[in-house]
């Protein structure tokens, strides 16, 4: 939007507001930490978006679900995929490498670095923007190296060191996956060929699944308190949860003077011993043994929430203005599973002490594998996969000797 403005002034003007220095606009326009362009008032897109979908979107004032709709209408035999792939066809060229690495946290990043540097031509996919969960992390005080270092500053450094190597594709994921002589990796912008493939494609933010969680999310209802925490200065929130990941963001939230309260299901705290003495320093206040039944508000956001007392019952209302919900995640494996990669019993892909799947030339690492998930664990996996990719290229396990 803001480099068509430059090249054409006469046609488009544009204006990009920082929400957290304009907090009337960010109420009016409905926006929070996802980016949100308003194009004449009217038309909105949210999110961040390919290049190439957004100018589409732009030029049409349709989304893009819309124009696929209005192309099969004129015909009729044309499914959804072919659609969209006719949409993006001829956006990007199909390109041919060694390793084709899906996601950009620290275990993919790392595991580019790693690749190239052993000489194989490596690409990154990321389907959002580069950093992973890490970026919604406020401080990481237990990386090796640094006392405290912000997750932003920390995933800007590994990132800025693995451009150097390889390409990296922001707002481009994985669609669909072919296995054949070659692994073909289709996006909605292009279809890239490998010798391997790496999953280093994190997990997402659980949900309650409760009423009202889907109406008031993003008016209200968030899974990141580092992005929206700033909108509530002065206002009351919860937080959802007992771990470190709900102890760490009630402790942000207080730092920024946001009225916070924990909502616990049980009766003690599963977050180490640290965060659990810097709550009770803090003062933050804790409904223990409770769950969340619904949230309540209206048009203009969230109002409340309905608590249920999980051993007496009983259910209450608390107002508040708020709710962020660090309850776990979700590993993405479902473009994975369509290839029959076998994951474990908590739905996380299963890989062997070389990050090796069950397929041959498919590897898995970081988040997606589950285990104990953190940074430097992560940055672990994605060298070993690296490590391991080389190895199987030079000497394929899968071969028998004649």
């Amino acid at each position: 939007m803001l480099r068509t403005a430059i090249e054409r002034p006469d046609l488009i003007s544009a204006e990009c507001v920082e929400t957290g220095e304009n907090p009337e606009l960010a109420d009016k326009y409905d926006a929070q930490s996802v980016p949100l362009t308003v194009t004449n008032e009217t038309f909105r897109q949210k999110g961040l978006l390919p290049e190439e979908r957004f100018v589409l979107e732009m030029v049409y004032l349709k989304h893009a679900e819309q124009l696929l709709e209005e192309m099969q209408k004129n015909d009729p035999d044309m499914v959804p995929e072919v659609a969209g792939l006719a949409m993006a066809e001829g956006l990007t060229p199909a390109g041919e490498f060694d390793v084709v690495v899906a996601g950009a946290g620290p275990a993919g990043l790392t595991a580019a670095i790693y690749a190239e540097r052993s000489g194989l031509k490596t690409l990154v996919l990321e389907k959002g923007v580069v950093g992973g969960q890490v970026i919604l992390t406020p401080e990481v005080e237990n990386y090796p190296g640094f006392k405290t270092v912000g997750g932003v500053q920390l995933m800007e450094m590994i990132a800025s060191q693995a451009r150097d190597y390889c390409e990296i594709h922001e707002g481009e994921g994985l669609d669909e996956i072919k296995i054949g002589k070659k692994i073909e990796v289709i996006t909605a912008k292009g279809r890239y060929l490998a010798k391997s493939l790496v999953l280093a494609t994190g997990a997402s933010a659980k949900l309650l699944g409760v009423p009202g969680e889907a109406q008031l999310f993003g008016r209200g209802v968030s899974v990141c308190a580092s992005c929206d925490g700033w909108a509530y200065k002065g206002k009351q929130v919860i937080m959802v949860g007992g771990g470190n990941t709900a102890l760490t963001e009630a402790l942000h939230l207080k730092n920024m003077d946001v009225g916070v309260t924990l909502v616990h299901r049980r009766d003690e705290f599963r977050a180490e011993k640290h965060l659990q003495n810097g709550i009770k320093k803090a003062g933050i206040e804790v409904i223990w043994d409770c769950g969340v039944e619904e949230f309540l508000g209206d048009e203009t956001g969230l109002k409340g929430v309905r608590l249920k007392n999980l051993k007496t019952g009983e259910l209450s209302e608390l107002k508040v203005d708020g709710a962020f919900l660090a309850i776990g995640w979700n590993p993405n494996t479902e473009i994975p599973q369509q290839v029959g990669v076998t994951l474990d019993q908590w739905g996380y892909i299963k890989v062997d002490r070389n990050m090796r799947t069950n397929i041959p030339r498919i590897y898995a690492c970081g988040d997606v594998i589950g285990g104990v998930q953190q940074i430097a664990t992560a940055v672990g996996e994605g060298s070993t996969a690296a490590l391991a990719v080389f190895e199987d290229i030079s000497n394929p396990y899968w071969t028998k000797a004649e």
